[in-house]
């Protein structure tokens, strides 16, 4: 199967828990609702999801114990883009070439909105018998440790000139954090030993890193405007190797988290 192939087909399979998970977009409060659905269905590709399932398989786990995680990480994931993208945060109107949540229902909405996505995922990983340890450490990710601390960094340089290790920060803690995290849970939901655990984690904080350098050599932000396009591209390729040699060990089960390391690379958008 070409990675297309199966993005495409995980991606399906996600969106259909994804549909079941969320309440009726006709259901009242509707409005609020209706945001919920479109914020989850605005074309998003599914990478953290995605590496979620390929991690519980890459360690010879069943793909359904790892669904409600997989459910809690993408809508965390869709909540996070929400807020983000609010005018007292980043302040941008567009999502993915569509208007912004709050440009579509207004701040307030898409603000509840964003909150009732947070919500829903640790009702997602509550009803889908998600073990606690992969709980507590989603919700470590996405905390002041994690996502939310990276968004405040941002937030606090947004008027000040970004030094490297500041930029690392930034991309490793509201980036990075929930794609490793996806990466770890999968792991843990297959019944990973601490081994492939440790291994697979490590495997996913560098493919969160490399994530957002390549969203930065897109933009031309971040590293790329503090190193330049060639170093960062060279960084880039630097951490997709050590990415994949965290995989050695997991034969061809590790075979799509391998070519999702070069996916993610190779992505033009």
């Amino acid at each position: 199967m070409t990675i297309n192939l199966y993005l495409k087909q995980q991606a399906i399979k996600i969106d259909q828990a994804l549909k079941k998970a969320l309440p009726p977009a006709w259901e009242r409060p509707s409005q609020l609702h209706e945001a919920m659905h479109y914020a989850v269905f605005s074309g998003g590709k599914r990478i953290r999801p995605i590496l979620t399932l390929a991690a519980c398989e890459a360690v010879g786990g069943k793909e359904k114990n790892a669904l409600p995680a997989a459910c809690a990480v993408e809508l965390i994931h869709s909540y996070s883009l929400v807020h983000d993208d609010l005018p007292s945060m980043d302040n941008d109107d567009l999502r993915r070439g569509l208007p912004a949540c709050h440009a579509r229902f207004g701040e307030a909405t898409a603000i509840l909105a964003g909150d009732a996505l947070l919500t829903l995922a640790f009702e997602s990983l509550g009803r889908g018998g998600v073990s606690s340890s992969a709980t507590g450490l989603i919700a470590e990710a996405i905390g002041t440790r994690g996502m939310v601390g990276g968004q405040a960094v941002d937030m606090e340089f947004q008027k000040k000139e970004v030094d490297l290790p500041t930029a690392e920060y930034i991309n490793t803690h509201k980036s990075g954090a929930l794609i490793a995290v996806s990466v770890r849970a999968g792991a843990i939901l297959g019944g990973a030993s601490k081994k492939q655990e440790e291994a697979l984690y490590r495997y996913g904080k560098r493919v969160g890193l490399l994530f957002q350098i390549v969203d930065d050599i897109l933009d031309k932000e971040g590293y790329a405007k503090i190193i330049g396009v060639s170093e960062s591209q060279k960084e880039a390729q630097l951490l997709a190797e050590k990415a994949k040699k965290e995989l050695k060990s997991f034969g061809r089960k590790g075979d799509f988290l391998k070519e999702l390391v070069d996916f993610i690379q190779n992505r033009k958008i």
